[in-house]
């Protein structure tokens, strides 16, 4: 691929990662329930809701998952792929592009968890204030994750449970995402 191409598909990715990520971040906050008087969440929610609120309309939430949410990240990362494809000159199958999107929207999720478990506990390691938007919002977030081994993993005043939970979600992608990636690429490309 040309230095050219390289930059594109550089760009394609970038965009439609930033559009899954707010989706994403709709469809936790949500299921979460962040405290929607935080500025972050306010974003979210104001640029993710117009294109939300029509699709919602068909497709309601399922108990605290925001499925309109999921399903625009799926399509989004199927686009993503289809326009990457297309970039290369290659026509996807589209029940690998299918498989490939959703094996690489649960590894962008397991990712993301991953970066944000690491970044709350950078910052709870500083004298952050707790009421500090950012702080707040991650918190909630990675709070699901974190309850089943609270307080199980001290050792001093040091809780490992954090590591534990990133080296769980680093196996994950390794385990369940790598292995349904290779799947979808080789149904994609009719291997």
């Amino acid at each position: 691929m040309s230095y050219l191409l390289n930059a594109l598909a550089m760009l394609i990715e970038l965009a439609f990662d930033a559009a899954v990520t707010l989706l994403l971040l709709r469809a936790l906050a949500e299921a979460c329930r962040a405290d929607f008087n935080n500025p972050l969440s306010q974003f979210v929610y104001r640029y993710t809701n117009p294109v939300l609120a029509p699709i919602r309309r068909i497709l309601p939430n399922w108990r605290q998952v925001n499925l309109a949410a999921l399903l625009l990240a799926w399509l989004a990362m199927v686009l993503k792929r289809l326009l990457l494809f297309a970039l290369l000159g290659v026509m996807p199958n589209l029940l690998g592009l299918a498989v490939l999107a959703l094996a690489e929207l649960l590894d962008f999720v397991l990712l993301f968890y991953l970066v944000l478990i690491f970044g709350w506990s950078l910052l709870s390691m500083f004298a952050v204030d707790r009421r500090q938007p950012l702080f707040r919002l991650a918190g909630t977030l990675v709070e699901p994750l974190l309850r089943p081994l609270h307080g199980k993993l001290i050792v001093g005043q040091i809780d490992f449970a954090p590591m534990a939970v990133m080296i769980a979600l680093l196996l994950a992608r390794l385990l369940i995402a790598a292995p349904l990636l290779d799947l979808g690429a080789r149904l994609a490309l009719g291997g």
